[in-house]
């Protein structure tokens, strides 16, 4: 349920030489470049960059032998939804999309109280990142079932898993009654707080309503999301959000974080039981909650927007019970920190799993 964000302000860094993989959008390129770190320290390390969630542009169409268009469709920081919406609704007959679907980090994560229902309040700053998932959408042939298939093994393809429940949802919501074929070309690791599952949920219900001529607004289908997911929501802002309740309410702020920013991702191999890790933090949230909401979330949103992000901002309540249930993650932290020499400006934990 946890992974690690190292921020620098230089745009290289020189671990292992890296596999690359070049993002073509229009005239940009992204690079989501994979670093190896030695067998005996196993790993996922990504590096990647700051984005803007829910932007997608046309990129190539054509059609098929039926006359149906079909369209290819990618993420473009500089693009709006809305813009494309209006192209894609007056095409009748939408027959195919391929969409980009970008995963988050929690740049910050504050406990805030426990709520009447039992749960607790947080408080985030949820930012998309440019690593990402693409997503093939076609209509079925039959009017029965939606069928999912995936490049990773272990990903659930049944009515459990978040792009099925999506598109279930928004028939139920809109009567419609299209189902699809979608084939789930997974790049962001699974179990690592970077919310991938909930970024394909609305990519989804976004895509179904493509294909329904729009028959929901924006703000609908955010709403609906959140009966699914607590941080499906957020997916449907602008890329960079504060988000408090559950993680359902959802506040755009102006992107105080420069996009290009360098970031390295690291995802340990060794997992980190999300329920014991809960259990931790629920026993240190009765005995220190005034303690782990000290800091207001609003002063480090100000401090974020002044100055960038930095160690002291980039806190995650979540932490200090993850590491006691994997002292292992902590050491990573402690030997990133003691390798990085200045080098980064931040060092932080990312990630929720569950709403708890």
């Amino acid at each position: 349920m946890a992974s690690f964000q190292i921020l620098s302000h230089h745009h290289h860094h020189h671990l292992h030489p890296p596999v690359n993989k070049s993002i073509r959008f229009q005239k940009k390129v992204i690079l989501s470049s994979i670093y190896f770190q030695p067998k005996r320290t196993p790993s996922t390390i990504k590096r990647n960059q700051f984005g803007k969630s829910n932007r997608v542009v046309v990129a190539a169409s054509g059609s098929d032998p039926s006359g149906k268009r079909q369209f290819e469709i990618v993420y473009n920081p500089e693009e709006r939804i809305n813009r494309l919406a209006d192209e894609v609704d007056k095409s009748a007959g939408l027959s195919r999309l391929s969409l980009f679907s970008p995963c988050k980090i929690n740049v910050f994560l504050r406990i805030t109280g426990k709520r009447d229902d039992g749960f607790h309040d947080l408080a985030s700053l949820f930012h998309v990142i440019s690593l990402g998932d693409t997503i093939k959408f076609s209509l079925s042939p039959t009017k029965t079932r939606d069928r999912l298939s995936t490049n990773v093994p272990g990903v659930p393809l049944d009515d459990s898993n978040l792009i099925i429940k999506a598109l279930n949802l928004y028939r139920k919501k809109t009567g419609t009654d299209n189902f699809f074929w979608i084939h789930l070309d997974k790049k962001v690791p699974t179990g690592a707080g970077l919310g991938g599952g909930s970024s394909n949920a609305a990519t989804a219900l976004w895509a179904a309503n493509q294909f329904s001529g729009g028959l929901a607004t924006e703000k609908e289908l955010q709403e609906w999301s959140g009966e699914i997911g607590s941080d499906i929501p957020f997916f449907f802002s602008h890329g960079a959000a504060y988000c408090t309740g559950r993680g359902e309410v959802v506040q755009d702020i102006p992107h105080s974080i420069h996009l290009d920013l360098p970031m390295v991702l690291i995802k340990p191999q060794e997992a980190c039981p999300t329920a014991e890790v809960y259990k931790a933090a629920k026993s240190r949230i009765r005995l220190r909650l005034e303690q782990t909401s000290s800091v207001d979330p609003l002063t480090l949103l100000k401090k974020i927007d002044q100055n960038g992000i930095s160690q002291d901002v980039c806190i995650n309540d979540l932490e200090p019970p993850a590491f006691e249930v994997l002292p292992s993650l902590k050491k990573l932290k402690q030997r990133v920190l003691a390798a990085s020499r200045g080098e980064y400006s931040a060092v932080f934990m990312s990630g929720r799993k569950y709403d708890y």
